[in-house]
């Protein structure tokens, strides 16, 4: 099941293992089944520390790693490979005692909670997303026995995720009952679970010191930044909803100079690593509400918490773009998607449409035609606005229709799921219905700056207006990244324009006498 190379990498890992795992197979005859068991085979000739048993469990194939000492509970319902092979690695390193990535606080905080909780967690093996909530209660699990989480493989349990109508992963479920859609971090499902979780993570906020540069958004711009901001000896914070960005759920990446090829989730763990290699604050959790001038910054957080800072650089970066059309919100994860890599397994052997014919669109379409029985590409414009390779990439594929000059009016449903969508011709003002069972949208990105629309000066597509050195139009305040009205949205862009606000932040500093005295020489 394994090649040489993964298991040499896995036989690393696996001798990090401080204590007996055993993995508990429930396999048929079926060919997923058969290389489910032969996976745990060649994991248990890797190290004698894991055992194999086969028992007759909820799902079939299943396979669950557990410890009968600490009673935790892994299960991964499917074949954990794609993506998700990194989650079955940690899940095999936690039970063994490996110590875990988290926060003595968080630990303690899981290990608190009370009751049970039994989450089942819907992926697509192709998500780049779901690893990341996958591994967040896979860690749950390992540390509190009365918390099990299930991965169940959306694409090879059919018929479940048909009965609880789920259209997009992420999907997580607590105790039978949908508990969340799309990407969500162990400190967000303990703010769930804890209801005072947040209210104490506010209080601690609102003690900190005023930060010298305090950089709002942990994305590519924001990362850069901070770095840049700690190297001149800057007390710096970094303050986000979630570290990555968009560049989390960007699947290939080849226009990255000196890489020739990386993946979204993987740039944003380097960047992350890069960040901790510096004395930076990382608040990550938090989002932005507001912000004042005064003697010093206020930035007010949704939590109520109150961050304080001499400067502050805000790379909030930019968000997917919506059609704004009725039925769009009523059908958000019910077959209206965002991320074709994500949820289109979800969609295998049937009819759906990518809204824009834009390089994203396209690329989109071009990979769910592999997957769906038909592709319908619908553009505003009257031509596409793709790259002429992609243009033809997605001519030579028999099952792509693209319609020019088509203004989607309406997202169409039986009141549970999407089942269509109608558009005007724009040529002729003629009105269409399309038969879909899901819609992929990407017709460009939105600046995350609507908080900032009374406070700074903003482009008519809301973009924060910034100078050569990145400053906005307030002194002190300044900006990076797709957030600003920067000419293109490229990673390399956001990161260059990361480290010029930062080092404009930094002459603003040494320029005003009062802000000197805490400057690093």
């Amino acid at each position: 099941m394994l090649d040489a190379n993964v298991k040499n990498q896995l036989t690393t890992y696996l001798q990090n293992l401080k204590r007996p795992v055993e993995l508990v197979v429930s396999a048929d005859d079926s060919p997923k089944a058969q290389e489910l068991r032969s996976l745990a085979t060649d994991i248990t000739t890797i190290s004698n520390l894991v055992s194999l048993t086969e028992s007759e469990g909820k799902r079939t194939p299943s396979m669950t790693v557990t410890n009968k000492e600490t009673q935790s509970e892994i299960t991964f319902a499917g074949l954990p490979m794609g993506h998700e092979f990194t989650s079955l690695v940690l899940a095999l390193l936690h039970t063994g005692g490996h110590p875990l990535k988290l926060d003595s606080e968080l630990i303690e905080q899981i290990r608190a909670l009370p009751g049970k909780y039994q989450f089942e967690t819907y992926v697509s093996l192709s998500c780049q997303t779901c690893p990341e909530v996958v591994q967040a209660l896979n860690m749950m699990a390992a540390i509190n026995p009365n918390i099990t989480n299930v991965m169940i493989d959306g694409s090879l349990f059919q018929e479940e995720v048909n009965e609880r109508n789920i259209m997009a992963v992420p999907s997580v479920y607590l105790n039978g009952k949908a508990f969340s859609v799309g990407g969500i971090s162990v400190v967000e499902i303990l703010n769930k679970l804890d209801v005072n979780a947040s209210s104490r993570k506010a209080e601690q906020l609102n003690q900190k010191e005023a930060f010298d540069v305090l950089v709002v958004g942990g994305g590519p711009a924001g990362a850069s930044a901070a770095i840049y901001a700690a190297r001149k000896g800057l007390r710096t914070g970094i303050v986000a909803d979630k570290f990555g960005g968009q560049v989390a759920e960007t699947v290939g990446i080849e226009n990255f100079i000196s890489v020739k090829a990386t993946e979204g989730p993987k740039l944003v763990a380097n960047l992350e690593a890069h960040v901790h290699e510096y004395d930076v604050d990382i608040m990550d959790n938090q989002r932005a509400l507001s912000l004042k001038s005064g003697q010093l910054f206020e930035l007010e957080l949704e939590s109520g918490a109150v961050l304080r800072s001499k400067t502050i650089l805000l790379a909030t970066g930019a968000r997917w773009r919506e059609m704004n059309v009725p039925g769009e919100q009523e059908y958000r994860g019910k077959g209206v998607a965002y991320c074709p890599h994500c949820d289109g397994p979800l969609f295998k052997g049937k009819r759906v449409a990518v809204i824009g014919g834009g390089n994203s669109g396209i690329e989109a379409a071009i990979d769910l035609a592999n997957i769906v029985e038909h592709v319908t590409v619908l553009e505003f414009d009257n031509k596409l606005r793709a790259d002429e390779v992609l243009q033809r990439k997605a001519a030579s594929m028999g099952n792509i229709k693209i319609i020019t000059q088509a203004m989607t009016t309406e997202v169409t449903g039986d009141g549970t799921r999407v089942n269509g969508l109608n558009y005007t011709d724009r040529a002729t003002g003629e009105s269409h219905h399309v038969e879909l069972a899901g819609i992929f949208v990407q017709i460009g990105l939105v600046p995350n700056a609507e908080w900032l629309k009374d406070t700074l000066e903003l482009t008519n597509r809301g973009e924060i207006i910034v100078d050569a050195k990145g400053e906005t139009s307030i002194a002190g305040v300044f900006a990076a990244g797709d957030v600003t009205n920067s000419a293109y949205k490229q990673i390399i862009i956001a990161m260059g324009s990361g480290a010029t606000a930062s080092l404009g932040a930094f002459d603003y500093l040494i320029r005003h006498s009062e802000s000197t005295e805490t400057i690093a020489a």
